[in-house]
């Protein structure tokens, strides 16, 4: 890809190409364009269209406006992750000969501790949804393999083997293989015998056989959490349920760490401060 012009624009644009060939999510490249349009937009009212025109202090008044945009710092820090990996892209591409983004500090901010579903409340999600066979079965997923929703979102029929299921490496996430449970197993079974028929590989579609889209399935499990009367919860919830719960049943950490797909062990130790309790260990995984 190098030989592409240092306009901002052009640089933006075939960021976002890299992106999609890296395999990264179409939430994911959405998110970084959108940061990135309003760095360009900040560049472009100072007279800055190359990316080679960009310093460091630059990036630094960008951060700074954002701060006096009341953006959050957790949102401020976010959106520096974004341009720290355009400059990155760059860099490696030799559009520009330094980073001016190397130095850019992050915001401080206190990380929200993880909504945890009790066990009413999971169970209530279930009933919800327990006649819509594709929901339920989602959300079967979600709770018994702590899957991420993009992950759900391009899980393929095939991907069930021999009570694992297979998550394919995408983007810089790793392949892995998480064993199923008899509930998770049975309701999969019982959504693909209702599935439409469809040429497409993916497992979750829509009434005319075109793909159940991120956006979609996010929509219908607020919708369910609603019903369920399930307050201030979102789709990653079911993975931080998973989790908490499965440490709490005594599931080794190294175990759970690398089932749900964490690059760094200390990013599942988080979970065990939300634990009192002490159980012996189980090597075998709780079933929710």
């Amino acid at each position: 890809m190098t030989g592409f012009s240092a306009d901002l624009k052009s640089a933006h644009k075939n960021f976002l190409k890299y992106l999609k060939e890296q395999g990264r999510s179409s939430a994911t490249i959405l998110a970084y364009g959108s940061d990135l349009d309003q760095l360009i937009n900040f560049c472009q009212k100072n007279k800055k269209t190359k990316a080679d025109q960009i310093a460091s202090e630059d990036l630094n008044q960008f951060k700074k406006q954002l701060s006096q945009e009341n953006y959050t710092p957790k949102s401020v820090s976010r959106k520096i992750n974004s341009l720290k990996t355009f400059f990155k892209f760059l860099s490696k591409e030799k559009v520009i000969n330094q980073n001016p983004a190397l130095n850019i500090s992050h915001p401080h901010y206190e990380s929200k501790a993880p909504r945890i579903l009790t066990k009413t409340e999971y169970r209530a999600l279930r009933d919800a949804c327990r006649q819509d066979l594709r929901m339920y079965t989602i959300v079967e997923l979600f709770l018994q393999t702590g899957i991420r929703i993009a992950e759900l979102a391009n899980l393929k029929v095939d991907d069930f083997k021999n009570n694992l299921l297979q998550i394919t490496a995408y983007g810089s996430q790793q392949s892995r293989e998480i064993p199923l449970n008899p509930s998770v197993k049975m309701a999969v079974d019982n959504y693909s015998k209702i599935r439409p028929q469809s040429k497409a590989k993916i497992l979750f579609l829509t009434k005319t056989g075109k793909p159940f889209l991120v956006r979609n399935i996010r929509g219908a499990v607020n919708r369910y959490f609603k019903i369920a009367g399930i307050r201030e919860a979102t789709v990653n919830d079911l993975r931080h349920t998973f989790i908490n719960h499965q440490l709490r049943g005594g599931a080794p950490l190294v175990l759970i760490s690398k089932i749900v797909g964490h690059k760094r062990l200390s990013t599942t130790e988080k979970y065990l401060k939300l634990i009192k309790e002490k159980n012996p260990p189980k090597m075998k995984l709780k079933e929710l």
